[in-house]
């Protein structure tokens, strides 16, 4: 793998794992109490998310990784 590969793909995998923790946060602070979240909702949500994020960097690329170079 080259080295512009393995810094978009490490620069992706950062945002992606910020998305899915700040989700994961949104939605658990949705619950009134820690006993009244819905976990399968909070893990499906934050995957998606995930998910989302490495597609969006893979069509618009990251300004963490100048594609000149």
């Amino acid at each position: 793998m080259d080295e512009k590969m393995e810094k978009f793909l490490k620069a992706a995998l950062v945002r992606a794992a910020r998305t899915i923790a700040q989700t994961a946060i949104a939605t658990i602070g949705m619950a009134s109490m820690l006993s009244d979240v819905n976990w399968t909702l909070v893990l499906s949500s934050s995957c998606l998310a995930g998910i989302l994020s490495v597609l969006t960097s893979v069509v618009t690329g990251l300004p963490e990784v100048p594609e000149d170079e």
